[in-house]
């Protein structure tokens, strides 16, 4: 890495040169009880308010009584002046550039192979809003940013613990961005942190733009695979991970926090079941299970009883059935494909198109194409029917890697029926289940607590049980401090 020149000319010549003479560079000279005094700072990222109001009144104030050959001194004297900003020095070129680009203004004094470096950061992103992607009926309503130091702070804010550890690398060889692992020292093992961290540390690619391009280095994950970690916006589901043992990894200018591990239960939970009742949550969660199911295994049960097993069918539904079936070109399997296919295309228009036509096209293609293809003898009613619940279990998903691992598995499972009728099923059955307890995350079961079954954990599965009850966190987790919930009667006593 190259030093720092000692020429100011010479300097600002350099960061023009590397940066393709770039329209957003300023750069000044002011000369102060006769010596040279340089400025650099990048107007796009940098704010001129902080700079003219602040930086230049603090430096021409300080300057007519410091010797410039005391670097140290200078230094001393910005801090006292300028206390509410950051002040670090720059040795190097890559170093400058990178304070440079994150909204710092560079102060280089003649004959002088460092520069000073002031944090002068202009507001680019928006404030703490609501979530977006996570709906919030009960809870607090703020969500993640792309401000960095804003995240932690919404972490920091619930959770005043000087066990909460923020460890910061930067990842990237031209984005240098900044992606910090939180965690609960007293809590968390540290062979998981380190685990993590050695994964962090070898990745070695361009640019890291959101925190979704750091989930593939994190897991091994395969072809099939549901997701083994948690990608929210919201600060009370990451800190509730947190206490729970979790570790937490948040990325610079990513709205989008990571939490590992993620296990298959997780994504059958919602942040909101800590603020309803037991019972309540319970059913909800029942809900999802029974919708998960129904989502991959009801199009793959309706082609078997209707291609191979058709005795299991009682008579007066046989007849309705073929009686529906009439007039139409295609196999059932074909069937269920071509409006599954085309449900998925509508899913993805709604997903993509302005909100303002996304609703538009949901019922268009709900209400209006279900009903002509049915018309048109292209497919029968119980097919529609068929769909429809599928891709209603579907919608109780947000999680896109998710959804797009029941979208695979169902079409396992539609071709297995296809083939073979239910023993088909049950053999995919054996083969989805098989896949999902040999996943293995920061040596945690993907299926804990069901397997290995832990009565304990099932506290944290399907049930809920009252918070007075959940007086240790998930024994699965294996945390280094395993009460959460202390009777202090019991302790005087």
């Amino acid at each position: 890495m190259k030093k720092i020149d000692k020429k100011i000319n010479t300097i600002f010549k350099y960061i023009n040169q590397i940066s393709g003479n770039s329209s957003d560079i300023v750069t000044r000279t002011i000369k102060i009880a006769q010596k040279n005094i340089g400025y650099v700072y990048l107007e796009s990222v940098s704010s001129d308010d902080k700079i003219s109001d602040f930086l230049v009144k603090g430096l021409s104030w300080d300057a007519r009584e410091t010797n410039f050959n005391l670097f140290d001194e200078l230094f001393e004297k910005l801090q006292n002046t300028i206390a509410n900003s950051n002040l670090k020095i720059a040795n190097t070129y890559d170093e400058l550039f990178y304070f440079l680009a994150s909204g710092y203004t560079a102060i280089i004094i003649e004959g002088v192979h460092k520069a000073i470096v002031v944090e002068t950061r202009k507001q680019l992103d928006r404030g703490v809003v609501e979530a977006t992607t996570e709906a919030i009926v009960r809870g607090p309503k703020d969500s993640f940013t792309e401000n960095h130091n804003a995240n932690i702070g919404l972490i920091r804010k619930r959770i005043k613990d000087p066990n909460l550890w923020f460890q910061e690398i930067k990842i990237g060889r031209r984005t240098k961005t900044k992606v910090t692992i939180s965690y609960l020292n007293d809590i968390v093992e540290e062979e998981k942190v380190n685990i993590i961290k050695k994964r962090l540390s070898q990745i070695n690619i361009d640019g890291i733009l959101d925190s979704g391009y750091l989930r593939e280095f994190l897991t091994d994950s395969k072809f099939g695979d549901f997701p083994k970690m948690i990608s929210s916006e919201r600060p009370d589901l990451a800190c509730s991970s947190l206490l729970d043992g979790k570790i937490v990894i948040l990325v610079e200018n990513s709205p989008f926090v990571l939490i590992l591990p993620g296990l298959f239960v997780d994504f059958f939970h919602a942040s909101e079941d800590n603020y309803q009742l037991p019972l309540n949550v319970s059913a909800t969660r029942i809900l999802r299970f029974l919708g998960f199911f129904l989502t991959i295994l009801t199009p793959a049960i309706y082609i078997a009883l209707t291609t191979f097993d058709v005795k299991l069918i009682p008579s007066q539904l046989l007849i309705s059935l073929a009686t529906q079936r009439q007039g139409v070109p295609f196999p059932t399997a074909i069937e269920v494909v071509i409006m599954l296919t085309t449900f998925e295309i509508l899913r993805e228009c709604d997903l993509r198109m302005p909100k303002q036509m996304g609703a538009s096209v949901s019922i268009v293609g709900a209400l209006v194409l279900g009903d002509a293809a049915v018309a048109a003898g292209i497919v029968s009613p119980i097919v529609v029917i068929i769909v429809a619940i599928t891709s209603i279990g579907g919608l109780l998903f947000t999680d896109v890697d998710v959804i797009n691992s029941i979208r695979l598995w169902r079409i396992i499972f539609i071709l297995s029926a296809s083939l073979l009728g239910l023993i088909g099923i049950v053999i995919a059955g054996f083969i989805f289940i098989t896949r999902l307890a040999s996943i293995n995350e920061l040596g945690i079961s993907y299926l804990s607590p069901f397997s290995p079954f832990s009565l304990q954990g099932q506290k944290y599965g399907i049930i809920k049980s009252p918070t007075p009850i959940l007086k240790n966190r998930p024994s699965f987790l294996e945390p280094k401090n395993k009460i959460r919930l202390r009777d202090d009667s019991n302790e005087e006593n």
